[in-house]
């Protein structure tokens, strides 16, 4: 057991959840793949500004591999968001989805998030005006017909209303049918030809896609999207979702509450898309992603996949880390991005305005230029408890140096700056080879940083120099743990997370703030994240990830269990048609 920790340890929250997050973003609303040489069901009906696009899976068994995983807790949480979605979706609308929908459903399902409005750079507001109102968005189920004669017997017989009415309109020769009268269910319906039904929370929506059926460019047409599609395929995914990134970025950017210029965000318009596949895995969930930039781009990625080492400097214990291959290369690409992005976690300019006012130092010039090398930051419990430790873990940073002269120099002049700040600094002998340590004042604090060769490195927290120095006997490329979850066959790659989860949040190990039930239900599902990143050209990254989950075969009792979007059955949750339809009707195209 390590001790509890007192200490905030803010950069290993903040690291873990931003994975975390999209690891359960990921299983609670899942995501969808394409199958082996085609595009996604919808992707030729979905218009080709569509923000985001997900496809799921109808497949009855993969649903039902999914709900082998989690806790009782994280498992019943689950199962009451798709009891709520069956609800809305069928139950009030009269439809049970084993019968009414099964019969003649394809193999996925799309849910597609349309922007209602032309999410463009607009000029800054006047002086006391009102601030513009958010860019609204609008959802579309593209559900595939895979069986026309049953379908056409489900639409011929609309379920009576409880309330509102039906109204009919012809757009373009496609029948569609809307609700009027009925409060947040404004849902209109279409028949695409025998080959799909599209439901929407918008008319203008359907009427969009229904252009894009008859030849408007669809997401199927997107520079790009069908090589991407095909690179992380997987003939066993359960899911998949895309997502466009100039879209994306300029939604964000208009519902953001700071001000992106037009400069900064036509930097985030240089990319085109990311997109992610999702296999269910015997332990866990597997995916495959992609980024790829615009083709007529001025931006180009560096092609660098130098990440080799620093798994083999670590221990096998090691609780987190993050390794990339350039450091300054990172961190220039992350201050290029960080101000047209509103989503960037840290402003560079925060660090170094802290750095300058507490040391005197300049961040680029005195460290950044000469961190071009491979470089890793990771958390390691102490060897043994103490009771005069305050920290059961510590920080590692190690940097493979570019220029050697250049790093002394400024290490040097940062102890001098640490001994007018009242620190204890001293030189100390670590492995057989010089070091120095800096304590605080009080002792609360302890500081030691050295060289391994060209590779520098500092420690802050609990006293963990040792299981650096030498290297590791036992390394973490050799853990059990981080084989399984750092799994990815992305050689050589650019760069590795790894998280063990159960180690990191377990209370009796790190004392780390308690996170909201909500949240903590779906962490205490986890084992572990690992990712792996490798830059394949100048244009595109991909990327591989996998989340380990627990498993439990009791799920703890609710009262009022909740089921599937099947019912009767519990075991076949899809999306499906929330109103009455029109019949089907046969279409060009």
């Amino acid at each position: 057991m390590f001790k509890k920790d007192k200490s905030s340890l803010l950069f290993t929250i903040g690291a873990a959840t931003l994975l975390i997050g999209l690891g359960f973003l990921t299983y609670s609303i899942v995501i969808s793949r394409g199958p082996a040489k085609d595009l996604p069901a919808g992707a030729t009906v979905v218009p080709q500004d569509t923000m985001m696009a997900l496809s799921i899976t109808t497949d009855e068994s993969q649903w039902n591999r999914l709900r082998e995983f989690g806790t009782p807790e994280s498992k019943a949480s689950f199962e009451r968001f798709l009891s709520q979605v069956r609800d809305r979706l069928l139950t009030s609308n009269g439809y049970a989805y084993g019968q009414d929908i099964q019969p003649w459903v394809g193999n996925t399902a799309m849910v597609a998030f349309l922007r209602n409005k032309i999410a463009i750079p607009v000029p800054p507001p006047a002086p006391n005006a009102p601030p513009p109102l958010p860019i609204q968005q609008s959802v579309a189920i593209i559900l595939p017909i895979a069986n026309p004669i049953k379908a056409k017997e489900l639409l011929a017989k609309p379920r009576p209303l409880s309330q509102g009415k039906m109204v009919e309109r012809n757009y373009k020769g496609v029948q569609v049918t809307e609700t009027k009268g009925m409060p947040d269910r404004n849902f209109s319906v279409a028949v695409l030809g025998t080959n799909y039904l599209a439901v929407t929370t918008d008319p203008t929506a359907t009427d969009r896609i229904i252009d894009t059926y008859k030849g408007e460019p669809s997401l199927a047409k997107t520079p790009g999207y069908a090589d991407a599609v095909q690179q992380i395929k997987n003939s066993s995914a359960f899911a998949q979702i895309y997502v466009n990134m100039p879209v994306a970025a300029a939604f964000t950017a208009a519902n953001s509450a700071r001000e992106i210029s037009p400069e900064n965000l036509e930097r985030l318009q240089q990319n085109q898309g990311f997109a992610t596949t999702a296999t269910l895995e015997a332990e866990g969930i597997e995916f495959k992603s992609i980024s790829w930039l615009k083709p007529d781009s001025t931006r180009r990625i560096a092609v660098e996949n130098n990440a080799l080492k620093m798994v083999n400097r670590l221990p096998s214990n090691t609780i987190m880390m993050v390794s990339g291959g350039n450091l300054q290369r990172l961190w220039q690409d992350y201050v290029l991005g960080a101000d047209a992005n509103p989503l960037s976690p840290i402003n560079p300019q925060v660090l170094r305005t802290g750095l300058k006012s507490t040391t005197g130092m300049d961040l680029d010039k005195d460290f950044i230029n000469w961190m071009a090398g491979e470089f890793s930051l990771s958390l390691i419990p102490a060897a043994a408890q103490n009771p005069k430790d305050k920290f059961a873990a510590g920080f590692v940073f190690m940097v493979d140096t570019n220029n050697r002269g250049a790093a002394n120099k400024s290490l040097k002049q940062l102890d001098e700056t640490m001994k007018i700040k009242g620190f204890r600094v001293e030189e100390i002998q670590v492995g057989g080879k010089p070091g120095i340590k800096w304590t605080s004042p009080f002792g609360g604090i302890t500081v030691t940083r050295g060289w391994m060769n060209d590779v520098a490195f500092i420690t802050v927290g609990a006293p963990v120099v040792d299981a650096i120095v030498p290297a590791p006997n036992s390394p973490l490329l050799s853990s059990e743990l981080f084989q399984k979850t750092v799994r990815s066959q992305l050689k050589p790659h650019n760069g590795n997370f790894f998280i063990d989860t159960e180690s990191a949040f377990n209370p009796k190990n790190l004392g780390l703030p308690e996170f909201p039930p909500n949240q903590k239900i779906w962490i205490d599902a986890t084992r572990s994240i690992g990712v792996t990143a490798a830059v394949i050209g100048d244009r595109s990254v991909r990327y591989d990830a996998f989340v380990g989950l627990k498993k439990s075969d009791k799920s703890r009792p609710s009262p009022n269990p909740s089921r599937s979007l099947a019912s009767p059955s519990p075991a076949s949750p899809k999306p499906a048609s929330p109103s009455p339809s029109p019949t089907v009707q046969t279409s060009p195209n």
